[in-house]
């Protein structure tokens, strides 16, 4: 077993667009020389040179790779946690995964592919328990508002209502900024993913998919893929693109915390998009325009050509005051089985993709660093399981992100 003395926290794939935004955030936040000891590691001494440039930082650099076992059991030894920007994590995620949860190593993550998630637990989960690693997946815009905002409302509910949500319907009011070039390379991955194996649209098809191996079954749960009138908001909604991955997260929430909320809870996300006919036209445009954009996806040639010319690439991302710019405000309609409501509203004061990720991915890490010894023990958590309210009141204090009330 490592002793994990080098260091508290490293960041794998300090070079990202994404990785870099984290590490200028940890280096305001916490210095290179307080009483947290952090490091970078990426594939390339120059370009980490040149983070350690451009934030200021004045910390060790680990030069690895993440397809080399070897690197992985060396990096996940040097370091209490790993926080890994490193994706499409089905192509570069998995050695990583299997160092942490063999040496003990806590780990958290930007991953999105709820395929690769699954096959993580049901690969590494006995050793990451056997070990006591803490591994917590999603900890940036897909999936901390969406399972932290469920756990919010829920703690209200209980504590204003007297009883918790038997459904609630996470709905986008408002979000600007654009996709990350990784989330885009990972959404292709997936893709490319099933082409080779088909058997994995039933994995990507089940909203359980990531509840552990005995309970990935339950009550049919709703899911927007059309344009349609909601009874939740009283709006026409459209389908969101990243509730293929943040229900699953929930789902899991829900099953690792011993299904409290009931087994029949449901959970389901959609874009808001008004009132009356403007409304149901928003939502059918972007209905065609995201149904058009997954079809070019899948077909081999226009998926090359949308690489080249329209999409962001990995390592590219909005300027600083793109980033500024940028926001999130989510409303979660729970309902509970007496028929009694609540709304709960969560905020983010960045972009999604890049600003506002960087910061929850820097504060579930730093989190998980402090929480080493007395918390969670080993195993495969998700944000809500593993940080809860503790995390809920750093992204509040630090972050940027508001949780309240509002109905």
């Amino acid at each position: 077993m490592s002793q994990h003395n080098n260091h508290d926290l490293i960041v794998f794939g300090a070079t990202s667009f994404v990785g870099k935004i984290m590490c200028q955030y940890l280096e305001d936040r916490h210095g290179s020389h307080g009483p947290l000891s952090w490091a970078i590691a990426g594939r390339t001494q120059s370009k980490l040179d040149e983070v350690l440039r451009a934030t200021g930082a004045d910390v060790d650099t680990i030069v690895v790779d993440a397809k080399s076992e070897s690197d992985m059991y060396r990096l996940a030894t040097s370091a209490k946690v790993i926080a890994s920007t490193v994706g499409p994590y089905a192509l570069y995620g998995s050695e990583l995964v299997k160092a942490c949860a063999e040496a003990g190593t806590d780990c958290c993550d930007l991953s999105g592919e709820p395929h690769w998630i699954q096959r993580m637990i049901d690969e590494h989960g006995d050793a990451a328990a056997a070990s006591g690693a803490r591994i917590v997946h999603s900890c940036g815009f897909d999936s901390i508002p969406s399972d932290l905002g469920v756990w919010f409302t829920q703690r209200e509910a209980r504590a204003e209502r007297g009883e918790h949500c038997s459904r609630i319907a996470m709905r986008v009011k408002a979000l600007k900024g654009g996709p990350s070039g990784g989330t885009l390379a990972s959404m292709i991955n997936v893709v490319e993913d099933v082409r080779a194996d088909p058997s994995l649209r039933k994995t990507l098809a089940n909203p359980y998919a990531l509840a552990p191996a005995d309970m990935r079954k339950g009550v049919r749960q709703p899911n927007v893929q059309t344009p349609q009138s909601d009874s939740a908001s009283g709006q026409w909604v459209a389908p969101f693109v990243m509730a293929s991955v943040n229900t699953r997260i929930v789902l899991r929430s829900h099953a690792l915390l011993g299904q409290p909320w009931g087994e029949d809870f449901l959970y389901d996300e959609a874009m808001l998009m008004g009132e009356g006919p403007a409304g149901a036209a928003k939502a059918a445009a972007l209905t065609g325009g995201l149904a058009g954009f997954m079809a070019g996806v899948a077909f081999g040639p226009t998926r090359s050509l949308l690489n080249k010319f329209a999409l962001p690439q990995p390592g590219e991302g909005p300027s600083p005051e793109e980033q500024e710019a940028g926001f999130f405000d989510l409303r979660f309609h729970g309902e509970t089985a007496s028929g009694t409501k609540i709304v709960t509203k969560v905020t983010g004061d960045r972009d999604p993709g890049y600003g506002s990720t960087a910061k929850m991915l820097g504060e579930a890490a730093v989190l998980l660093v402090d929480t080493r010894g007395n918390a969670t023990p080993g195993g495969f958590w998700t944000p809500a399981t593993a940080l809860g309210d503790q995390l809920i009141d750093r992204l509040t204090e630090h972050a940027g992100l508001t949780f309240e009330v509002v109905g």
